[in-house]
């Protein structure tokens, strides 16, 4: 990491681009305490109780130390949130770039379904993702697979970033969506399958809304018994074919 200021001053605005001085152990240190166990017990907090509740003191609680010796691996929270959100990056699997037969529209699928997955297991590092500039190794490298993926797609260069930016930002907004649905339900203790089914309900007796329960349409897929999670996977997988489709199409255009 490069050092950009002096760390008396003005910080810079990420803690990738921050240097640290080598850690000297002071004897009242843990010394089973290391700064890849503060980063997994912050990530499984905010997995169990979102950013709202997360606080330095509740993660020294959960590692049995005092708060000032998590300070002595990072210097501010958003450090240790900074750390956390590309951390839960790096559980993405990124395509083998030595694979040259492999289908670039499969590693395409591959990355997306991966930012899909991390979102909605994580819901907490969306907000995080907008707020930091992810420039860490774990959102380096998958910024690396999918410029390298795209690259084989035939697209001209100067329409790859175009192109990742729709298709990654459509993956963010639909995780991002599906995500606060799911969070909403798991606080009134209600199932996805319970709240769509409400809806439905609620709209059902509506004239005004006759058009949005027509055959084929969410409501009567889940009366055939399909699953709303089943619906939304449906629906990301023809969402993203399209996304890709359009890659396609834009490449052939002069």
């Amino acid at each position: 990491m490069a050092a950009t200021g002096d760390r008396t001053g003005k910080r810079p605005n990420s803690v990738w681009l921050t240097e640290r001085p080598p850690l000297k152990r002071k004897a009242e240190q843990p010394a089973a305490l290391d700064l890849d166990k503060i980063v997994g017990a912050t990530v499984r907090l905010l997995d169990a109780d979102g950013l709202s509740k997360f606080s330095m003191r509740r993660l020294a609680a959960e590692l049995g130390v005092t708060a000032m010796s998590v300070y002595w691996y990072v210097d501010t929270k958003d450090d240790l949130l900074e750390l956390a959100v590309d951390a839960v990056v790096g559980e993405m699997t990124l395509p083998d770039p030595s694979d040259s037969g492999a289908d670039w529209r499969d590693q395409l699928r591959t990355l997306a379904v991966g930012y899909r997955d991390m979102l909605l297991g994580h819901p907490w590092a969306a907000r995080l993702l907008g707020e930091f500039l992810n420039i860490g190794p774990h959102a380096t490298a998958f910024a690396h697979a999918t410029q390298r993926v795209m690259g084989r797609s035939g697209l001209a260069a100067d329409r790859r970033s175009g192109a990742l930016a729709s298709l990654f930002h459509f993956v963010y907004g639909f995780s991002t969506i599906r995500a606060t649905h799911e969070a909403r339900c798991r606080a009134v203790g209600m199932s996805l399958d319970d709240y769509f089914e409400q809806v439905v309900a609620a709209l059902t007796d509506r004239p005004e809304f006759a058009g949005l329960l027509e055959p084929s349409t969410r409501a009567d897929h889940l009366r055939r018994g399909h699953s709303a999670v089943d619906m939304l996977n449906r629906d990301f997988a023809f969402a993203l074919d399209l996304q890709i489709a359009g890659i396609e199409a834009m490449r052939d255009r002069p």
